[in-house]
């Protein structure tokens, strides 16, 4: 048997213990390791706590037979934990867990004889509906031995469930990266490692004493996920008061002597701490009656793959369920609207709800009926529903639906428009009203929405054949001013999970946006004498019709040389960027038959593989174009691809799964499909050739944003997605954007208020329109420059952005509503409207100075009416270049960037610098902070009236090249041992100050500090091995223990230099700081 190692002390203290006394706090019962041992019977290849098991067992069941109640036997429970602990031939980590969760939730038959008389009872592991009935213990150092061996990995923290191991939590010391201990735990379900532990976790928890993650078995690190508990929640403070209760609690010195061995760590602080994430975290999930919750409701099977909810679909389905079960017996019960943003789970939110629907015991048989608005979405959620173990029945048609309503179908899928026909049949049918019938609707913005006041046409017939059924709308999709009426056809809003909150969990890529111009010229005497021939016999009428149809940008935008144009632009950047990165990426044309002619242009160049997704000539889900050779050139594609793949289900599924799983096609075009409701995680570069408008250009964004775990550790990650815009839509989406962001400052009582009274939300325009004008108290109106220099500090220019995003919002609620002119004045509303378009045109300045975020300025394209015949296209061209610091030259151009200040420019490249400085401190401290220091003094110069526009320009501009460029090699001021090798000469740098008394009373010589830095230098070269920054705590602790005997035996016997403890404390973090930024690949 090998040895363990033993635990990082600061890990223990400053984690692991705090772990335990969360949990202890919560209600589990502490065991020690040999506890826990000897309650697996010895056996460290156990992983069951078998003595409580079967006791739990026993009390949890009894028979009821023939009108008499019996107990279980020892044997009876042998059997049943016999069947739990029987993998069968399930070889495969996910459905051997799969196969112990459905056994914990819905039990296993035994089979027992009473009487003589065989029967076969389901026997209970867990009391679900009461978590009291339950047991609940947590150990520490948990040794399980690793498959076809004697020696054994040790987790840190494991939590038990009536003797099972439902929760596994890994602990670092702080300031170790929280992946890092993702990836440990992914390595212990490794096959040869410890996979049977995992059979029978049901939440992976990971710490550091401050930050927490939490996931499912078997889920990638990229998808591990924070929890947040909302301050919008009603019971926010309550949670926080019960929390800072469980970090006080008192936590026995022989427990945690009895947890750990020996005497205990130093608990002086247990008590007295503020509580952490990582507290919070495991409050929130692992408390007994939360944790079963999880398991049981909130936690699905997706093709295979485990996924536990994120904070926001638990949070949903909670308010859902409290919302429907608030209404009166045998009333129709309340509804809602439920808006979670694309890539947040929406669909498997739908199946979490539907199964709380299933647990809760205040609904007798609930049925569920799934509505979306399109076929294809009908056939996704029917799939997504079935892949996580439900198995709901998809209306073929009107008459359909209307039979499966009349047989209580208990899960259906359908489509809104068959209501029609099924509202009819359903006339003469003799239903008794159900109020437990619920009906889920995706993307209930869209067919299903009032207008005037009045429910939408489906949502009329939905009425008419379920008069008391529950409406339950999702949409990821944002609403937009005109759309509330949502609100009024569903109900409240029970909950929402904007793009922002995605953002800020991490649980979608954040998206980059670069615009792409195709420079267009046409002959003014071209354009002439083109009209002249072709509508000579015109009528002058017909011919203004005529040009007005063929100068419309779509029309420019489709013309050949234009598309060969951006194809060719097209290929070179997925050519030169993106390919064999197995990134994949999506075109979107302006219609079918411009589709066909990009992939025709891509073919002919040959560099990237494409194909085409459109719908069937004469449906119009895709725009088409009106003349007859695009007509016939569509009509030969689309009898190609039914020659080819037979049908049209087979031509969509066979490109969507290459697409998805294999390396061709590398583009995928379409116009209007796909652009909803398709997920595809590889899929990460958008290109724009088409105009698109609100929902649909947010919609599509959106499709680039998924997280993606590549299939090896050596395969790019998918660290963004990108928007490739070739029409001028940067505006548009600023727009869309910012209407999206108009909720994000209301509770459900606001929304619902904003139905029924516009009124009172113009009457506080003025009000908005003053706090963003406040913020520049004593700063002239006019000033422009002063007042971007005022938004110089970060929580200023998000206070700005804040107060400008609510003025915004009621200023286009006033422009848009006919109560306007009862509210505010001509002249006052003119104000308003100047004043708003001065803010945002300082918003995006500063934006721009401070280097917030690519710059989403709006403009126009050069020539907006062109045609096809007198085209001349020109390359595209970056239209909004990034400022990149990794290029000194870079640094000259933003200096003399045209149509800014020189004190704008200088602003820009500070921050630049100031954001390069931070991400690269940690591979030459002293080289870095020394230019931080005198950047920040150029700054506060230069704002203390010290420095003029141009010296402040020129000043940063020289701090920033010098950054660009990073420490040079062979500099005279450095000791010659050290100079000419980077790494060396960090950490000499770093650590030179640390000998300013090692020898005598005086410092050090710089020689015997670069003596002492290159044998550092040497013992961490020695000591690198794969993992060490990472999962490899015995390599890491060996480098440690390496640094510390060179500091005693070399540098203070052999050279006689002294050091404080201090001094050696900060040498070694010195060391490894530099050593894992520098050197970590």
């Amino acid at each position: 048997m090998t040895a363990e190692p033993l635990r990082d002390p600061r890990e223990r203290a400053q984690s692991q213990l705090p772990a335990v006394q969360v949990l202890v706090a919560a209600g589990y019962s502490p065991l020690s390791p040999a506890e826990a041992l000897s309650m697996r019977g010895g056996k460290r290849r156990n992983v069951v706590l078998d003595e409580v098991l079967e006791e739990r067992i026993l009390a949890l069941n009894s028979v009821n037979h023939r009108g008499r109640r019996y107990p279980l036997d020892a044997a009876d429970a042998g059997k049943a934990i016999g069947h739990l602990l029987d993998p069968g031939n399930l070889s495969d980590l996910n459905k051997a867990n799969q196969k112990v969760y459905d056994d914990l939730v819905r039990g296993v038959a035994v089979s027992k004889t009473i009487d003589g008389t065989s029967i076969s009872p389901q026997v209970r592991f867990i009391d679900w509906m009461d978590p009291s009935n339950n047991r609940y213990h947590v150990t520490v150092e948990y040794a399980v031995e690793r498959t076809g061996s004697t020696s054994a990995n040790r987790l840190d923290v494991v939590a038990f469930v009536n003797g099972i191991p439902f929760v596994t939590i890994e602990c670092k010391e702080p300031g170790t990266p929280i992946a890092t201990a993702d990836r440990q735990l992914l390595r212990y379900q490794r096959p040869n490692e410890i996979p049977l532990l995992f059979h029978y976790n049901q939440l992976l928890i990971t710490g550091n004493g401050s930050a927490a993650r939490y996931a499912a078995v078997g889920t990638p690190s990229k998808f591990w996920a924070t929890w947040r508990h909302p301050e919008s929640e009603p019971d926010f403070h309550a949670e926080q008061a019960a929390l800072a209760a469980a970090v006080s609690a008192t936590l026995a010195p022989d427990a945690i002597a009895a947890l750990f061995g020996g005497a205990p760590p130093d608990v002086n602080t247990l008590q007295t701490r503020t509580p952490s994430e990582q507290d919070a975290t495991l409050f929130a999930l692992a408390r007994p009656e939360r944790l079963l919750e999880l398991v049981r409701t909130f936690t699905v099977f997706d093709r295979g793959t485990r996924k536990v909810a994120r904070h926001q679909q638990y949070f949903a389905v909670k308010h859902a369920l409290d919302k429907v079960v608030s209404g009166a017996p045998g009333e129709r019960r309340p509804g809602g609207l439920i808006w979670h943003t694309q890539g947040s789970g929406k669909s498997l939110t739908m199946v979490m709800l539907a199964k709380a629907l299933e647990y809760e015991p205040g609904i007798t048989n609930p049925r569920v009926i799934l509505v979306t608005d399109r076929d294809d979405l009908d056939v996704q959620i029917r799939d997504t529903f079935r892949s996580c173990g439900l198995d709901p029945v998809r209306a073929r048609n009107g008459r359909h639906l209307a039979e499966l309503i009349r047989e209580h179908a208990p899960l259906i899928t359908t489509i809104v428009n068959k209501f029609e026909t099924a509202a009819r049949a359903l006339e003469t049918a003799d239903l008794e009203p159900d109020p437990n019938v619920f009906v889920l609707v995706d993307e209930g913005h869209r067919s299903h929405s009032a207008r005037l006041g009045d429910y939408g046409q489906f949502a009329k017939q939905m009425r008419r054949a379920l008069p008391l059924a529950t409406v339950i709308a999702f949409t990821g999709t944002p609403l937009m001013m005109k759309e509330r009426n949502s609100f009024r056809t569903f109900g409240d809003l029970i909950h929402r999970y904007t793009i922002q909150d995605a953002n800020d969990d991490h649980a979608v890529v954040p998206l980059l946006y670069e615009g792409r111009l195709v420079e267009k010229q046409i002959s003014e005497s071209g354009l002439d004498s083109w009209f002249e021939m072709i509508s000579r016999d015109l009528t002058p009428e017909q011919q203004r019709d005529l040009k007005r149809r063929f100068s419309t940008e779509k029309a420019v935008s489709t013309a050949g040389q234009v598309i060969r144009a951006k194809a060719f632009d097209i290929s070179e950047h997925y050519r030169r960027h993106w390919q064999g990165t197995g990134l994949k990426a999506q075109l979107i044309a302006p219609d079918k038959a411009s589709a066909i002619r990009f992939k025709k242009i891509l073919d002919e160049i040959g560099d990237v593989s494409s194909e085409v997704i459109i719908s069937a000539p004469g449906d119009d889900t895709d725009p088409v174009t009106g003349d007859r050779e695009s007509r016939e050139l569509v009509d030969a594609f689309w009898d190609r691809m039914m020659a080819e793949y037979g049908n049209e289900p087979a031509y969509n599924q066979q490109i969507i799964q290459g697409f998805r799983e294999s390396d061709r096609p590398e583009i995928l075009i379409v116009v209007s499909k796909l652009l909803t409701g398709f997920d595809a995680p590889r899929n990460t570069v958008l290109y724009i050739c088409r105009a698109l408008h609100d929902h649909t250009l947010l919609q599509a964004i959106a499709r680039v944003n998924r997280l993606y775990d590549p299939p090896t550790a050596d395969d790019p990650t998918k660290d963004f997605g990108v928007v490739i815009d070739y029409e001028g839509l940067l505006e548009e989406l600023d727009t869309s954007l910012d209407k999206y962001s108009a909720l994000n400052d209301f509770d459900s009582a606001d929304v619902t208020g904003a139905l029924s009274s516009v009124r009172e939300e113009i009457a506080r325009l003025d009000a908005r329109w003053s706090s963003v004008w406040t913020l520049f108290d004593g700063i002239g109106r006019a000033d422009r420059e002063a007042q971007e220099q005022h938004l110089s500090p970060d929580d200023l220019r998000d206070e700005f952005t804040a107060r400008l995003s609510a003025f915004t919002r009621t200023l286009h609620i006033a422009l848009s509503s006919e109560l306007v002119d009862d509210v505010v004045s001509a002249e006052r509303l003119e104000r308003y409207k100047t004043d708003w378009a001065w803010f945002v045109t300082l918003r995006r300045a500063a934006q721009h100075r401070y280097n917030d975020r690519v710059d989403l300025r709006d403009y126009e394209p050069k020539i907006r009416k062109l045609l096809d015949d007198h085209l001349t296209a020109l390359p595209a061209v970056e239209h909004i270049p990034p400022l990149d610091l990794s290029d000194p030259a870079v640094v000259s151009a933003a200096a003399t960037e045209s149509g800014v200040s020189p004190a704008a420019r200088a602003d820009r490249i500070a921050h630049a610098t100031r954001r390069r400085i931070t991400d690269r401190m940690d591979e030459d401290p002293a080289f870095y902070e020394r230019f931080s220091r005198l950047l920040q003094e150029a700054i506060d110069a230069h704002r203390a009236h010290r420095l003029d526009e141009l010296d402040y320009l020129e000043q940063i501009r020289q701090i920033a090249e010098n950054v660009s460029r990073g420490r040079e090699t062979g500099k005279a001021d450095l000791p010659e041992a050290v100079r000419k090798t980077p790494h060396a000469a960090s950490v000499f740098e770093a650590i030179l100050a640390r000998f300013a008394h090692a020898d005598g009373e005086g410092p050090a010589t710089e020689d015997a500090v670069a003596t002492v830095t290159i044998g550092l230098v040497d013992i961490v070269r020695s000591h690198l091995v794969v993992g060490i920054w990472d999962e490899n705590a015995t390599a890491r602790n060996a480098l440690e223990t390496a640094i510390d005997e060179f500091l005693w035996d070399v540098v203070e016997d052999e050279m006689g230099l002294k050091l404080t403890s201090a001094d050696e404390e900060a040498i070694r973090s010195d060391v490894l700081r530099i050593a894992r930024a520098r050197l970590s690949s």
